[in-house]
């Protein structure tokens, strides 16, 4: 176990037990536990296998390439149509888990052979994804946003769009897209570190919550 991830589960207000008992059953596998994105991720060889997560309803095991699990017994969850690689298996009480164990495992021991073959996802192009019609407009309005956008990798075309279009109202759209045009015209991503702070360059870390307000 990994003293940096405690708090985040003695913080958690719902689902306590049940992901002490998904934790346990994770670093049985033989995985490295790490915080990752404010949350217990779990990787072989530094790269990302499986992360538990917290919800208001379920907690869950997210596969970071769950798409590409052969899935046997039909638990994996694609949480949005837009999700193209990350999968979801979910819980609401620890009878479920503790049953589901050898399956459990089995799955992760799956993801880890997975990543050592090296096999990778195919994501689609930026130009496949709906563009939302806010933000069309807003390119079409800003020829400055507009050349920035463009010149991001696909990668990170992709987040934005899938943030944007992820909002199922206009005005939620719009407040989206009007908060991250400095960005975009910074050429950053969405996750990409914007204080310069971050030890995980371009990624953000989190690093930015230590700077202070002054005056």
């Amino acid at each position: 176990m990994n003293p940096a991830v405690d708090s985040f589960f003695s913080k958690a207000q719902k689902w306590q037990d049940e992901m002490a008992l998904l934790r346990a059953f994770v670093l049985s596998c033989g995985l490295v536990e790490e915080l990752k994105w404010g949350v217990p991720c779990y990787t072989h060889q530094q790269k990302n296998i499986v992360m538990i997560h917290g919800f208001k309803e379920y907690c869950a095991l997210l596969f970071h390439k769950g798409s590409l699990l052969q899935d046997a017994d039909d638990l994996l969850i694609q949480q949005t149509e837009n999700v193209q690689s990350g999968r979801q298996i979910r819980f609401t009480n620890n009878k479920e888990i503790i049953r589901l164990e050898p399956i459990l495992k089995a799955y992760i021991f799956e993801a880890i052979e997975v990543e050592k073959a090296g096999v990778k996802i195919t994501y689609k192009k930026p130009e496949e994804f709906k563009m939302p019609d806010e933000f069309k407009f807003k390119l079409d309005e800003m020829p400055a946003l507009k050349t920035a956008f463009e010149a991001l990798t696909p990668g990170r075309q992709r987040g934005y769009l899938l943030h944007f279009a992820g909002a199922k109202q206009s005005k939620t759209r719009l407040e989206r897209i009007e908060k991250y045009i400095p960005t975009i015209l910074k050429g950053k991503g969405i996750t990409d570190c914007t204080c310069g702070l971050s030890k995980k360059m371009p990624s953000c870390d989190g690093s930015h919550k230590s700077l202070k307000l002054i005056g």
